[in-house]
């Protein structure tokens, strides 16, 4: 042990190692590791791929429907009903009446019951 300027130093502790390494399993050990990055780095483009063309396709989908829409609000425009809206229309009514049956049918089972009793 040395000391110098009032702190103890060991010998061999710190700083570099020696050059142990063998220079060939080095080699090896880069070419691995750029081997393994490059496959991340495919899969990574891979998935950015497979993303932008989902997102793509959703944006089509939405454009489609958008311009469904506004081919519906020119027709109501111009006083015409399109039959999709005629029919989503019809489709709550109907809901609507069918609910409303329900609730008819239920209050007559329960009279029913209430006088068998």
């Amino acid at each position: 042990m040395q000391i110098i300027g009032g702190k103890v130093k060991k010998p061999g502790k710190r700083g570099r190692k020696p050059a142990k390494i063998d220079l060939k399993a080095k080699l090896e050990r880069s070419r691995q590791s750029a081997r393994e990055c490059r496959a991340r780095k495919k899969l990574r483009y891979q998935y950015l791929e497979e993303l932008v063309s989902s997102r793509e396709r959703a944006i089509c989908a939405l454009r489609e429907e958008l311009e469904m829409y506004k081919q519906w609000c020119m027709a109501m425009d111009q006083g015409k009903i399109p039959s999709e809206i005629r029919a989503l229309l019809t489709g709550e009514e109907q809901s609507k009446a069918q609910q409303n049956s329900n609730k008819q049918t239920k209050g007559v089972k329960i009279e029913a019951n209430g006088k068998n009793a």
